[in-house]
This record gives structure tokens, sequence and C-alpha cells, in this order.
């Protein structure tokens, strides 16, 4: 199998001219309610009682937490369980089902006949019921999906009135979903002579280091029309230009020329502008505005996975579209932060788990530099869940993959669509019939990329042949299959679409040290030794093995790169869990210790060299307390109290020593834990040390950024540690603290990484979990310094100042 694609791009539509076209977000002015309300979809109606909001907005957030919400009764085939059990906190414990209305009234001047506007929801949790005026305009289903409505007949000149009716129902999800309108809501106006909404396509069919040929296809409404289409490179320099006047069914296509291109990879995130300009006559209908990349992929059994030519491997990993404390409610500059530390651990993609991406991460995953595998359903017509997707498969699956891929084509990060993930329908002939429809829709869609889907039935999905008509066959876990896979799969080449699945709480290590399956512990937490994982996973190791010894298994998508709300596996019987023990990171975006295992053979630039675990144990003086070392390096010596504990060096005896130092037979005692790395000739080029910390003293706090964008919505994230009068960190503590923001800014949340508290996250106080936790402080719209102080008993207070500016 030798599959090409060829092709570019990142969606970004920009308002251009007021003459041509506008495009209104309808952020503030917002009320909500939850539950229902008779007649709130009327013009008339009172909503002078209901909250204020701006939108993105996820209403369930906000809590409480509780154990009966969505509270299940269920074996998880999925997962292999055969026996029904009680499931709580695997939706996150938190109101998201049931009803909510928002209502929006905005004001819309010169107005008039011949005008088009079209209302564009990003996503809205769910089963949406749009009313303009008093008027019903449409529905949706999939939380997920992007829609829009032409409401041209519709809009008034003047005051108008949105409102919108959700419902989550019960059962619906297998993981916290949100709830409300939790993506961009946007008004376009336009003429109606006009580029269609995602009606821009852009392609590089060819793409090399010499020349590249940007292909530039529009479609348009309107006749005897003209098209300008002008390139510019990312100083804003106008590179090319082309002008077309012929056109095949409302289609105008351009080839244009580039010499010497940039182009696109996560090493090198160049980005392209192509102005689009409609015309009747000299008189500008339209004009769009697209950010794009010039990249070429190629899958073959030869080779791989290659992008410009070049094999390589995905290091990549699975998300789900939460973000922690501030829920499902889209936030660019929490994005950012995220991908920033998966930058640092050496990521290079990112699979959107199991949901369609956001336009604002996509946008940053072309800017950033990482690929994108983006995924569209985890159901098919087979349900999981009793009120999932399956409800809705018949009706919609065709217009939410046509949505997803015109809304997304031109993102250069895309290298993958999904069709699915562990769809029950895997098994049967029906279920190839399904894959192969949804693969082809795709096809016609985007016919430069490749389509997965994540498998977890092999044996099933080597049985039917659905594993065999797929473009990149996707593996969940089953590593013992791999082999058997590439054997029988005819595509010559396999893809870890989700791997590992290893379990692991921030700062908590259990005693024995010992590989373990299920493993549970009365404090609901598991070991941060990362030797720990689930009945249908394994540890990291499988799968580093897999990825360097076999040539043909071209990258793996790690589940999960964050933490996040709901699947509290293995504890998902156990109250209070209520988040997942997956990530690399927490759910406050504080790395883990299994952070710096994948850092040091993902990261090739930084040098890793990082303890586990922490030196405070009180009680275990004399007894055996193994430590490990994850490390770039090859070799290492450890120091207790300056007494040599010995040289490891990494081997192939085992799946761990290959990718880990260990000194199992370390006998505690305080003071200070000392790493010395060494070159091949065992001499020091690199060191780390770990102290043993006294009582818990004062505060240490640290910004991810000090300067923020006074517009209402920017985010600054505050790690917030407790440390001994030395300043030395207190891995142990558990101080609750108090936050107080004053001047140009708001106290937004805070988030410990616990996956068992049940603390509000929007309230000014939170313990501390293994002796941190995070503050979120947003910007206002006033220009001026922000100040955090956090407080706590018999601790010393401490502030930081940030400044916001425009």
């Amino acid at each position: 199998m030798n599959i090409k694609f060829v092709w570019f791009f990142s969606f970004v539509t920009i308002i251009c001219s007021a003459q041509s076209r506008s495009v209104i977000e309808l952020e503030k002015g917002w009320k909500f309610h939850k539950g229902d309300a008779a007649t709130a979809e009327a013009i008339g109606f009172d909503d002078s009682g209901w909250q204020a909001v701006t939108v993105p907005h996820d209403w369930a957030i906000y809590g409480p937490f509780d154990k009966e919400i969505d509270k299940q009764t269920v074996a998880i085939t999925q997962n292999g369980e055969k026996i029904p059990t009680e499931k709580t906190g695997r939706t996150g414990a938190l109101p998201f089902t049931g009803t909510g209305w928002y209502r929006n009234t905005f004001e819309i001047a010169d107005w008039a006949a011949g005008k088009k506007a079209i209302l564009l929801f990003e996503g809205a949790m769910s089963e949406p019921q749009v009313y303009l005026n008093g008027a019903k305009i449409g529905e949706w289903a999939y939380g997920y999906a992007y829609f829009y409505f032409d409401i041209s007949d519709k809009l008034l000149e003047g005051k108008n009135t949105l409102a919108v009716q959700l419902s989550n129902k019960e059962f619906s999800s297998r993981w916290y979903p949100g709830a409300g309108l939790y993506r961009p809501v946007s008004l376009i106006i336009k003429n109606a002579e006009s580029i269609d909404q995602w009606g821009t396509t852009i392609t590089t069919p060819i793409a090399t280091a010499e020349v590249a040929q940007v292909t530039i296809k529009t479609r348009f409404t309107g006749e005897n029309l003209r098209l300008t289409t002008t390139l510019y490179d990312t100083e804003g320099n106008e590179i090319a230009q082309n002008e077309s006047t012929q056109s095949i069914l409302n289609q105008f296509e351009q080839n244009i020329k580039v010499e010497k291109p940039q182009l696109w990879s996560p090493e090198n995130p160049y980005l392209y502008t192509a102005v689009s300009k409609l015309y009747a006559g000299d008189e500008l209908k339209d004009e769009v505005t697209t950010t794009f990349g010039i990249r070429s992929i190629h899958y073959s059994a030869e080779n791989g996975f290659q992008l410009n030519g070049k094999t390589r491997k995905f290091k990549g990993v699975c998300l789900h579209h939460d973000l922690g404390p501030i829920g499902t409610a889209v936030n660019k500059a929490a994005l950012r932060r995220q991908m920033q530390i998966l930058k640092d651990l050496g990521c290079d993609a990112i699979r959107s788990a199991h949901n369609m991406p956001s336009f604002e991460q996509l946008e940053l995953a072309d800017e950033m530099g990482f690929m994108f595998l983006a995924e569209s359903f985890d159901e098919w017509k087979k349900p999981k869940v009793e009120n999932g997707y399956n409800r809705f498969f018949d009706d919609y699956a065709k217009r939410d993959v046509e949505n997803l891929v015109r809304a997304t084509r031109n993102h250069p990060a895309i290298v993958m669509w999904s069709a699915g993930n562990e769809v029950p329908d895997q098994y049967g002939s029906e279920g190839v019939k399904r894959a192969r429809w949804l693969q082809e829709l795709f096809h016609k869609e985007d016919p430069t990329r490749p389509v997965t889907v994540g498998m977890d039935q092999v044996k099933a999905t080597m049985e039917s042949g659905f594993g065999a008509i797929l473009d990149v066959p996707g593996l969940n876990y089953r590593v013992h299959l791999y082999d058997e896979a590439y054997e029988k799969f005819p595509q010559g080449f396999i893809l870890g679409s989700e791997t590992a699945s290893t379990v692991s709480s921030r700062g908590i290590y259990k005693f024995p040290v010992e590989k373990a399956s299920m493993k549970e512990y009365p404090d609901f937490q598991s070991s941060s030794y990362d030797l720990e994982y689930c009945s249908w996973s394994n540890l990291p190791e499988d799968d580093f093995i897999l990825q360097d010894d076999k040539p043909w298994v071209i990258g793996e998508f790690v589940w999960t790169g964050f933490d996040y709300l709901g699947e509290p596996t293995p504890y998902d019987t156990s109250w209070p869990s209520r988040s997942s023990y997956f990530g690399m990171v927490d759910l406050a975006g504080i790395p883990k210790d299994r952070y710096y295992l994948y850092r040091s053979r993902w990261n090739t630039q930084d040098e890793t060299l990082h303890i586990l675990p922490h030196w405070n144990w009180e009680g275990r003086e004399g007894q055996k307390t193994p430590v490990f070392v994850y490390t770039s390096y090859d070799r290492a010596e450890l120091f207790v109290n300056g007494k040599s504990q010995g040289i490891q060096i990494k081997n192939d005896s085992t799946p761990q020593t290959r990718y880990r130092l260990m000194w199992n037979d370390v006998i505690y005692e305080p003071g200070t834990l000392k790493v010395i790395a060494l070159d091949e000739n065992n001499k020091p080029v690199a060191e780390k040390e770990v102290k043993t910390a006294g009582k818990p003293y004062a505060l240490k706090l640290e910004a991810d950024r000090t300067t923020l964008n006074a517009d209402g919505k920017d985010l600054a994230f505050v790690t917030v540690s407790v440390v001994d009068k030395n300043g030395i960190p207190c891995p142990t503590a558990t101080n609750q603290l108090n936050f107080k923001v004053t001047g140009a800014g708001s106290f937004r949340a805070a988030c410990n990484g616990d996956a068992t508290s049940l603390e509000l996250f929007h309230k000014p106080t939170m313990q501390v979990f293994s002796g941190k936790l995070v503050v979120l402080v947003q910007s206002s719209e006033k220009r001026g310094t922000i100040q955090l102080e956090v407080s706590g008993k018999g601790l010393k207070s401490e502030s930081i100042k940030l400044n916001a500016s425009l």
C-alpha cells in the first residue's frame, strides 16, 4: 500500500473591509438559566432574573461534585468487563445533565436586502434548538460538531433576540462532556454575492524545498464574478498573485507557484497567508483571509510516515477537550499553556480524543508545530452508552463529517482523520460497510489525507476485514497483537492510535514497588513509580520497544497527555474519585514523574535528568526505598548523603532497565539524594539532587507568564508551592490556601491535581496536593497591574504581580 497525500493549511477566516464582510463574535450579553423555561424563545420573555454570562461558557464546571450525578450501573465492554457494576465519577460527577437556556439580544445596523447572514456555532453541548426573534431556525444533535444556519430571512435591522435551548441526557457520555455554549458563537454578514461558508480549499500538490504549487479552490455564490488571490509570507510580504474570471459550477480553481517555500513541520511551523477578493466588475463583493502552510505527507509500507519526504514517527498524545478547572469552555491561553508543556515534552502530535477539535486548538497546532489526528466519533450505530451518538448516526453522521472536514481541512497540522474510536461496530459485515462508507466520505471531502479508526477489537477486525480496508490501521493497546496485525493487514504499517494507559498520581509513591494491573489503595491514588496500568493496557516501555524495534510501527498517541475530568480508572467504582489518572500531566497542568520518562526519549534537544521519589519519608528510616531516574543519559551514579549507591547503565535485560535507571535497594535516610549523569567514560556531565524538607513555612509563586492581554479573557497560571524555611519544596504538604486577586484582573479558578478532591474550582480556597496547586488569574478589559496574594494558616504569605496591557 502506498498512499501519498500532499496538502496544507490552517483555516482562519478574518474580517475584511466593512463594505464586504463582517464577523461579529457573540461573546457578551448572554443570559443563562439552568432548567427548562416555557416560552424562553419569545422576544418579550423576561430574562432579567437569569445569570449574566459570557460565551464560551460551561454551566456544569461550577459543580457541585455529586456521586449521584449520572451514576451508571454498567459493564464497560471496551475495557473487557462482563459484569455490570456501579460507576461513580465516570462523567466527572459534575451537573452536566439536564436542560439549559441561553438568550442574547444584539443590534444590527445597516441590514438591507441583498445581504446574507450566517449564524455559526463551533460547539454546543448538546442537541441545540436555536431560535431567532421567536422563530425556530434550526437544530443539531452532536455536541462536538460545528454547524451553521443561513438566517438571512430572519435577521432584522436593529434589535434581534437569539435563544438557544440545550439538553444533555443521562448516560450520554463516557467522560465529562461539559455543558452549554462551550465554544464561540458568531454572526457572519456579507453580500449575497460572496465566498461560501468554508468555501476555500487550499492544497499543495507539489511541495518541495525548491518549489511548491499552491492550488486554491474557491466556492462562491453569484454570477459574472472574478477572484483575485494574493499570497503573503509570514512577514506580510507579497510573494504571488493570481486573478481568475473563469469558473466551473461556481468554483474558481487557481494554481500559484511559490519558489523556495518554507515547508511546514513541527520544527518549522511556517505559515503563509492567502487573501481572496471576489469582485463584480470593480466592486469588491467579498474578502476572505486564510492562513496556511506548505507541506507534503506520505504513508507507505516502504517508508512508513513521511513529512516533507523525511520518515518520522509520531510522538503523540491523546487529549480530551476539557481544560481542567475551567471545564470545556474553550480558552486560547489555557490551550497555549497546555501545548507549551507538551512542546517541552518533545511531543509533536495530538489526537483529539474522542471528539472534533476546537478551531482554537487547530490554530495553535499550526502556529506552534503539532501534527494533528482529528477524530470525529466515539460511537457509530452500535451504542456504548444508552444515549450516545448511536441515536444520531443515521441522520447526522454524513453532515457531521462534511462539516468537520470543510471547516478544518486547510490546517497544515492535520495529517490524518479518524472516523471513530473503539466502536462496537468492529464486529461483523455491517461494521465493515460503515467503516468503508465513512472513509469514502472523508476521501470525497478531502482526498489528500488518510483515514484511521482506533481499533481495540483487533482479532475481530482481522477476521471481518474491518482493519484491512482502512488507510491507516490504528491499534488501541493490544501490544501482543502488533506482529500478527502487521502480517494480516495489507497496509504494511501499524499506528499506535492509543497507547499505554499507565496510571499515576502526582507525588504519590506506594510500597512495595512492583508492576501491577488495576491496583487500588485505600487513599484512591495510584503510584507515581509508573509501574501500574489497566486491565487492557500496559507500561510505557512496551510501546517504546515497538517504536524503536519495528520500522513498520509509525508512531504512538499516548493515553493521555493531561488528566481529564471523568473516567477515574481504576477507581471508577470508588467515590470520591472523579477524574482520570492517565495523564503525564495532572489536571492542574503540573507534570507527573512519567512526563520525564517520555521527555527523556522524545525531547532530543534538551537534557532530562529527573529523580523520583521525593525524599521525605518519616517512618521509613532504614527501609528499602527504590530510586528511579528518568534521563536522556545512558548511565548515572546515585548518592545518599554523599555515599555512592553505585552506577546504573541502561540495558536490555528488562523493558524497564532499557529506558530507566533504577536503584531498587536504596535504604532511606533523611538528607540529600543526588544523581550524577555520566558519559561513556564515566565522567560527570550533569547532576540533580532532592533534599528532605523541613516543616511547611512559606509559599513560592511562579507564573507561566507575567504579561497578559487586557481583553477580559486572558489567563496566567500561577503554580503555588509550599516550602520550608530554606526554600526546599515540601512534597507531602496538605495546607489549605486562600487566594485574593486585586487590580486589573480577577480570580478565575484553582486546581490541585488531586483526582479525589471535591473542592470547587471557582472558590478562592483549596488544599494543596503533594505540596502544590495552580491558581488561574484572568485579566479584565482594563490596563494595569494585577496582584495575586496567597495565604495559609501557619505559612508566610506570598504575592506576585502581573501586568495587563492592551
